[in-house]
C-alpha cells in the first residue's frame, strides 16, 4: 500500500494563482502585427515537461472570430507529433523555453485578412513519445494555454495578481501592470492612489491586510488624456472554522429543502476550500469558505431558489478550481455547445462569470423525479444471460439513449435478455467509446438526460431485459477532479489518495490515463460508492468492469499484460464483488479479465462472470482455416477450463474485436467454386457459428448488429471512430436469414433446460464440429461443416428413433447403427430428440420465426433520415404510405419485405402519419416525427 505523506503548508508556500503563469509574452500586450516572444515555464501548470532533457515543440494555433469555442483552434501550424523548426522551442535553462512568433502573429499562423485573432493557443509537448505517448505541458487542470491578443489601442492590463486571488494576512502582494499606447499609469488600491509612472510598465508591492475583500484598479492614460482601466478584486483568507459535518451528510450535494443544500468534499492534506458558484458571483468571499472536519470540508448554502440550476466549483488552497467529484451533472465549456437540443433540451449555459474555470458541476434543490413503472423485475439467472453489447453512439442515427429506448422492441424480438451499455458515465469529449472517464456519478449529456437513462432501464425491465453498465475503474483521465486535486509534474502526486503516481504496468500499451491505486482505502470507498449509486439511482442490474487485470499495484514488465496469477489482485476484486452483493445479492459482476486460467477459476468460484474471447477461433472457423486446431473453440466451455461454474461469458465479437463478417468477406478461404468471401456463404457460416456459440452452456454475448452480419471493419476510419448503423441490412435476404438464425437459437437457449445442462460434450477442433447436450427436457446434437467441401457425417446420437433437424424442418429416422447425412460447406444440422416448438426452416423461403404477437414495429420515433418497419407475424408488408399532418399523401412504397428501411431524408422536419397495410389487409397507423 502506498504511504501517504501529510503536506505541511507554510505561509511561504502559499501563492496567488496569477503569480505562476505557465507562459509570459514580450510584449505583454501583443497585437496581431507584433513579433511575439513566448516564454514557457515547464515547471508550472501541469509540469508535464519538467526536467525533460529532449527537444520541446509547440502545438499551436489561434482562436479567431470564426472559432466556435476555445477548443476550436484555427490555423494550427503543425499536426500533433509533427516536428517542425517553426514550432521548436529554444531552451533557456532546464525548465525555461522560448518560442519566437515572427515576423508577426498573422504571418506566422497564416491568418486570412477576413479573420480577427483573439487568442494564441498552445500545448507544449516532447519531441518524441515517452513510454508510448508525448509528454505535455499544459495549464493548471490539464487545460490548453491561451494568450490574449489585443487591439492596437489604449489598453490597461493588470497581469498580477489574478482576479479573484486569495492571500494570507501580511503576505506580500506583487502588482504588475502594463499599458499599451499609454503615456502613464496609475494604480488605485481600494480607491486610493498608491503608485504612478509616466512609462508603460508599473510594478508595486505591499503587505496584504488582515481581512476582507479589496480592489486594485490600473488606469492607463495617453497623450490626448484618454483613459482605459483594468480592475482586479482580491480577498484575504480568514482562519478555517473546524466543525463536525452535520449528521447524515454524504459526499457531494445533500438537499436539505427547496432553499438549502449542504456540500461535502473529501480533500485529504488540503488546508482550505472555497465554494464558488452562481449563488455568490463566483467570488471567494468569507462566507464561501468551507468548514473543516478532518479531511472533509463542508458548507451549507441557504437562500437558494427552487427550480433553478446552480453551477459551482471548489477552489482549493488558492491553487486550483475543480468540479464536485460526486456531481450528477457537469457543464463543459468546450463540448456542451455541440450537444443537440433534441438530445439534451434546455441545457444550462456555461457560466459567463470570470471565476468559473474549466468544467463546473451543477445542482438544483428540486431535481425532476422519475416515476418508475416497473418494480417487479426479476433478472435472468447469470448462466442464462444472452447479453447484447451496445454503443449508444453507433446504434442509431440519433446517437442518443431515447432512440435506443424506442428500438427496444427490436431487441426484445431478437430475444436477448440483457443489454450491456458501453460506458455512459461522463467521459471526456462527446464522441468516444467512453473508456476515458472523468466523472463517475453523472451520465454523459451527449447521450441524453439522467431521466432518459432511467426510462431506458425502466423500459428494459418491462420487457424482461436486464441492464448491465460497463464501468471503467482501472483508470481516469485528466479532467477528473480526483486527478486534478493532486497533480504534480503532470502525474498524480505521491500523496494522491486515489491514484498511483506511476503505472504499475510498464507496458505502454497497457497504460491509459491515470492509474487507480486499488490498494488505497480511499479508492475502495470510492468504488463502493460508485457501484452503490448506479444500482440504487439508476437500478442497473450489474456491471461489466473494464480491464480488471489492472486492479493491482503489482509491478509488471514492459512487455507484460499482467496475466500472471496475482493473489493481491484477487483479494481486491473479491472485496469489490462482495460489497456489490452486500447491496444487491442478485447483481451481475462481470470482469474483462483475460488472465491466467488459475486466477480466473478462483474468481469464477467466487461467483464472478468473466469474459471469454473466442474471436480468433470462431473467426478461423468462419473463414475456413483449421490447421493445427486454430478453429478449436472448446475454451468457450467452462468445463474445458476446469471451472466449477458456468461463468464464462463467451463471445465471438465485442466492441474490441474485428467483425467476423468482415474477416470472412475479406480473408475467407476458397476451394473450387466455393468461396467463403461471398455474402451468402459468409452469412451462412457466421449463422452456423452463432448456433454453436449459443449451444455451449453458460452466458453468452453478441456485439451490436452482429445478428445482421455487420461487416464494416473495426479499423475503418480509425478504431474508435463512428461506425454507421446499418438497419438497411434487414432488407437483404441473406442477412434476414442470418437474423432469423440468431433469433431462433436465442429463443431455444432461453426455452430449454438442455442449454444449461452440465452433461455436454464438445468435439470442435476440426472442420466438422459437434456439440451434444444431454438435457432433462430434450437431447440435442449439433453438427456443422466449417470446411470447404461437402462431407458425410454420422452425428453422435444417444438413441434410436426419430430425430428432428430443427432449423431445416425435416426429420431423421435413426437405427441402431446411426445415420449418415451429408453436409455442404457452411451447413449444419441441429438435431433434437423431440420435436420442439418452432420446428421449421429459418430461410426466407420457409416459415416465419416464432411470433410473439401481431404487432408491427416502427422505429426510431423521432427519426432523422431512415424509418425502420418490421412485422413479427407471418404477413408481409404490402404498402406503406406517409401523410403530412393535413392528410395529404406524400410517399407510397409497395410490396416490401417483412422488415424494411424507408429513406425519408427528403422530408422536412415535422409531424407525419405513417399508414402500414400488410398482405392480410391489416392496417396500422402511427404519428411519426422527422427531426
Amino acid at each position: 500500500m502506498k504511504n501517504f505523506t501529510i503536506l505541511i503548508f507554510v505561509l511561504g508556500l502559499l501563492y496567488c494563482q496569477g503569480y505562476s503563469q505557465v507562459v509570459t509574452t514580450e510584449p505583454a500586450l501583443p497585437t496581431e502585427d507584433d513579433q511575439v516572444i513566448v516564454t514557457f515555464y515547464a515547471d508550472r501548470g501541469t509540469a508535464g515537461l519538467k526536467d525533460y532533457d529532449g527537444d520541446v515543440y509547440a502545438h499551436t494555433g489561434v482562436i479567431t472570430n470564426e472559432s466556435t469555442s476555445s477548443s476550436d483552434w484555427k490555423h494550427v501550424v503543425s499536426g500533433w507529433g509533427e516536428n517542425m523548426s517553426q514550432t521548436k522551442l529554444e531552451r533557456i535553462d532546464a525548465n525555461t523555453y522560448k518560442l519566437t512568433i515572427s515576423p508577426d502573429i498573422r504571418t506566422y499562423y497564416d491568418v486570412p485578412e477576413n479573420e480577427k485573432v483573439l487568442k494564441l493557443a498552445f500545448v507544449f509537448r516532447s519531441g518524441e513519445p515517452v513510454n508510448g505517448s508525448y509528454l505535455e505541458g499544459k495549464d493548471t487542470g490539464s487545460k490548453d494555454i491561451f494568450v490574449d491578443v489585443y487591439e492596437p489601442k489604449l489598453t490597461a492590463l493588470l497581469s498580477k495578481p489574478a482576479d479573484g486571488s486569495l492571500f494570507e494576512p501580511g503576505q506580500t502582494i506583487e502588482v504588475e501592470g502594463y499599458g499599451q499606447e499609454a503615456a502613464g499609469l496609475e494604480l488605485l488600491y481600494d480607491g486610493t492612489s498608491v503608485a504612478s509612472t509616466e512609462s508603460s510598465e508599473l510594478s508595486y508591492s505591499f503587505g496584504a491586510p488582515t481581512d476582507g475583500s479589496h480592489q486594485l484598479i490600473l488606469i492607463a492614460t495617453n497623450d490626448e488624456g484618454e483613459t482605459d482601466a483594468d480592475t482586479v478584486d482580491f480577498y484575504i483568507r480568514e482562519p478555517v472554522v473546524e466543525e463536525p459535518v452535520p449528521s447524515g451528510m454524504r459526499k457531494g450535494v445533500n438537499i436539505l429543502n427547496d432553499n438549502s443544500v449542504t456540500l461535502v468534499l473529501q480533500a485529504p492534506f488540503k488546508s482550505y476550500v472555497y465554494v464558488l458558484g452562481d449563488f455568490n458571483d463566483w467570488e471567494p468571499r468569507p462566507d464561501a469558505q468551507m468548514k473543516k472536519d478532518g479531511e472533509l470540508f463542508w458548507l451549507t448554502l441557504t437562500g437558494l431558489e427552487p427550480d433553478v440550476e446552480y453551477a459551482y466549483q471548489y477552489y482549493i488552497d488558492g491553487e486550483i478550481k475543480v468540479a464536485d467529484p460526486y456531481t450528477n451533472k457537469v457543464l463543459d465549456p468546450w463540448n456542451d455547445q455541440y450537444i443537440p437540443e433534441r438530445i439534451y433540451p434546455n441545457l444550462k449555459s456555461y457560466p459567463e462569470a470570470d471565476g468559473a474555470d474549466g468544467i463546473v458541476s451543477v445542482f438544483t434543490t428540486t431535481p425532476e423525479e422519475y416515476e418508475w413503472q416497473t418494480d417487479d423485475f426479476t433478472p435472468p439467472e447469470p448462466e442464462d444471460l444472452i447479453i447484447y453489447e451496445l454503443l449508444i453512439r453507433d446504434f442509431t442515427e440519433n446517437q442518443d439513449i431515447k432512440t435506443v429506448t424506442d428500438t427496444l422492441d427490436y431487441l426484445q424480438r431478437l430475444g436477448v435478455n440483457a443489454i450491456e451499455l458501453m460506458p455512459f458515465n461522463e467521459f471526456e469529449g462527446n464522441d468516444s467509446w467512453g473508456y476515458n472517464p472523468s466523472f463517475y456519478f453523472a451520465t454523459d449529456k451527449a447521450y441524453g438526460t439522467f431521466n432518459d437513462f432511467k426510462k431506458f432501464v425502466d423500459e428494459c425491465h418491462a420487457r424482461g431485459i436486464a441492464v448491465i453498465m460497463d464501468m471503467v475503474l482501472n483508470h481516469s483521465y485528466g479532467q477528473s477532479p480526483l486527478v486534478q486535486m493532486y497533480l504534480e509534474d503532470g502525474k498524480p502526486a505521491e500523496n494522491n489518495p486515489w491514484y498511483n503516481r506511476e503505472h504499475n504496468m510498464q507496458n505502454p500499451d497497457a497504460q491509459w490515463g491515470y492509474d487507480f491505486n486499488h490498494e488505497s482505502p480511499y479508492t475502495q470507498e470510492l468504488v463502493d460508492s460508485i457501484t452503490s449509486f448506479w444500482m440504487s439511482e439508476l437500478r442497473v442490474d450489474g456491471f461489466r468492469f473494464d480491464f480488471t487485470k489492472g486492479f493491482t499495484n503489482t509491478i509488471y514488465g514492459p512487455t507484460s499484460w499482467a496475466s500472471d496469477y496475482d493473489a493481491s489482485r484477487i483479494s481486491i476484486l473479491k472485496r469489490m464483488a462482495d460489497e456489490i452483493w452486500e447491496r444487491n445479492p442478485d447483481a451481475y459482476v462481470i470482469f474483462e479479465h483475460l488472465s491466467e486460467n488459475s486466477e480466473e477459476k478462483v474468481l469464477s468460484d467466487h461467483g464472478i462472470l468473466l469474459w471469454g474471447n473466442m474471436n480468433y477461433s470462431f473467426g478461423e472457423a468462419v473463414m475456413g482455416y483449421h490447421e493445427d486446431g486454430k478453429s478449436d473453440f472448446t475454451w468457450a466451455s467452462y468445463k474445458q477450463r476446469g471451472w466449477n461454474n458456468p461463468n464464462v461469458v463467451a463471445y465471438m465479437e465485442s466492441h474490441d474485436e474485428e467483425r467476423l463478417m468482415y474477416k470472412a468477406q475479406t480473408y475467407g478461404n476458397t476451394s473450387g467454386s466455393y468461396d467463403v468471401k461471398t455474402l451468402e456463404n459468409a452469412a451462412d457460416r457466421f449463422g452456423m457459428a452463432a448456433v454453436f456459440l449459443m449451444s455451449i452452456p453458460g452466458p453468452k454475448m453478441i456485439w451490436q448488429f452482429g445478428e445482421m452480419g455487420y461487416d464494416i471493419s473495426i479499423d475503418d476510419g480509425g478504431r474508435l471512430s463512428q461506425k454507421p448503423p446499418k438497419w438497411e441490412y434487414l432488407d437483404d435476404p441473406d442477412r434476414e436469414d442470418l437474423w432469423r438464425t440468431f433469433a431462433k437459437i436465442i429463443d431455444l437457449k432461453k426455452s430449454y433446460d438442455a442449454f444449461s445442462t452440465s452433461d455436454f460434450e464438445l468435439d470442435v477442433d476440426g472442420e466438422v464440429k459437434q456439440i451434444f447436450l444431454d438435457g432433462s427436457d430434450v437431447d440435442i446434437c449439433l453438427v456443422g461443416n466449417f470446411g470447404l467441401e461437402p462431407v458425410p457425417v454420422t452425428p453422435q446420437l444417444n438413441q434410436t428413433g426419430w430425430w428432428y433437424n430443427h432449423f431445416k424442418g425435416d426429420s431423421l429416422l435413426v437405427g441402431s447403427e446411426g445415420v449418415e447425412i451429408t453436409l455442404n460447406p457452411g451447413d449444419f444440422a441441429f438435431l433434437t430428440s423431440t420435436k420442439l416448438e418452432g420446428f421449421e426452416s429459418v430461410t426466407s423461403s420457409g416459415s416465419e420465426v416464432i411470433a410473439v404477437d401481431n404487432d408491427i414495429y416502427v422505429f426510431p420515433n423521432p427519426f432523422l433520415d431512415n424509418l425502420y418497419v418490421s412485422t413479427k407475424n407471418e404477413h408481409r408488408l404490402q404498402r406503406i404510405v406517409i401523410y403530412d399532418i393535413s392528410g395529404s399523401k406524400i410517399i407510397t412504397r409497395n410490396n416490401l419485405n417483412k422488415e424494411s428501411v424507408i429513406n425519408l431524408s427528403g422530408l422536412a422536419n415535422g409531424l407525419y402519419i405513417v399508414e402500414i397495410v400488410d398482405d392480410a389487409g391489416g392496417v396500422y397507423r402511427e404519428k411519426i416525427v422527422k427531426q
